[in-house]
């Protein structure tokens, strides 16, 4: 029995939608706080992030889709019980997802800022991942999937409250 929350997408459009709200807040929210952290926090930095904005949105959604997801996925019944909760089942998610496209990303988002493919982000990797991990994380727990996830919520009972009121 696969676990339903109202707190979650319970179909593709859902799951698009999911996707969306979390990969803009996270891709407008990571790659500027990384690229300060990177050169500076300036307007000039800030206006470079935004040039590479939709590239990186773009390689996450695939990332998302084509590598995290299928890859989260067969881990997550490995470790998940059926009595976990909701919580705990989030966490686990979030921690491997983010682990996975930080690693991903710490090299191809290395490579689009650069604007060139070098060996620089595999040189770095030890300096630059635990960082960019943590900054994921945080975005991801505290701000992107709250606000997703708050959306599926009034979707989920505007939805039962049609079907009472009808």
């Amino acid at each position: 029995m696969q676990y339903r929350e109202n707190r979650l997408p319970q179909n593709a459009k859902e799951g698009i939608l999911f996707l969306l709200i979390i990969s803009i807040i996270s891709v407008n929210t990571i790659a500027p706080i990384i690229m300060g952290l990177e050169r500076e926090f300036s307007k000039e930095v800030y206006i470079d992030t935004l040039k590479i904005i939709p590239i990186m949105w773009v390689v996450v959604v695939l990332l998302v889709r084509l590598v995290a997801g299928p890859l989260v996925g067969k881990i997550m019944p490995k470790f998940v019980g059926q009595t976990d909760g909701f919580n705990a089942r989030i966490l686990l998610n979030t921690v491997l997802n983010v682990t996975v496209l930080s690693i991903c990303l710490s090299i191809i988002g290395t490579w689009i800022g650069m604007g060139e493919v070098t060996l620089d982000p595999f040189k770095n990797f030890l300096h630059i991942w635990p960082r960019n991990f943590a900054i994921a994380f945080w975005i991801e727990l505290i701000v992107a999937q709250p606000i997703a996830r708050f959306v599926m919520k009034k979707m989920h009972q505007n939805k039962a409250n049609k079907v009472v009121s009808a």
